[in-house]
């Protein structure tokens, strides 16, 4: 039998989108293990279907925590357009009308020292994603 983690790494793998967006959602709150990271960025960089692209970074924003974040901010540093604006949505999904947005700010506060270059620059569009959430009620800025 399967853990969970195993399973969802299987699913992260798997053709039906909707199997990876199950998979980003359940790999979420396992961001520290590094199998679970790894196929996590996968996912927010999935090629096929951006419904996975978004749902996952939506779920790793509602998580907050700094190696979460960390995870979306090193999508965006390799993301072309179009995934990009699917990473903003998912992130903006997350955010509106949550009390997410403090933890994503924070976030990316420390994510702002970071060692890598492109993760201290995309996290600092991730943080103006998310003081921009904070100002439009509803999805007015959608």
């Amino acid at each position: 039998m399967m853990s969970g983690l195993e399973a969802a790494l299987a699913e992260a793998s798997s053709p039906s989108w909707a199997q990876r967006v199950r998979a980003g959602r359940d790999l979420a709150s396992l961001v520290d293990v590094p199998t679970a990271a790894e196929a996590l960025v996968g996912l927010l960089l999935d090629v096929e279907d951006t419904a996975v692209t978004r749902q996952t970074a939506e779920a790793l924003a509602r998580v907050g925590t700094v190696a979460a974040v960390r995870l979306i901010a090193l999508a965006v540093a390799e993301a072309d357009d179009n995934q990009a604006d699917w990473l903003q949505t998912g992130v903006h999904d997350a955010l509106v009308g949550a009390d997410g947005v403090a933890n994503v700010a924070a976030a990316c506060a420390n994510l702002a020292r970071d060692q890598e270059d492109a993760v201290r620059r995309a996290a600092a569009n991730i943080s103006a994603w998310a003081d921009d959430t904070g100002r439009c009620p509803g999805s007015t800025c959608l």
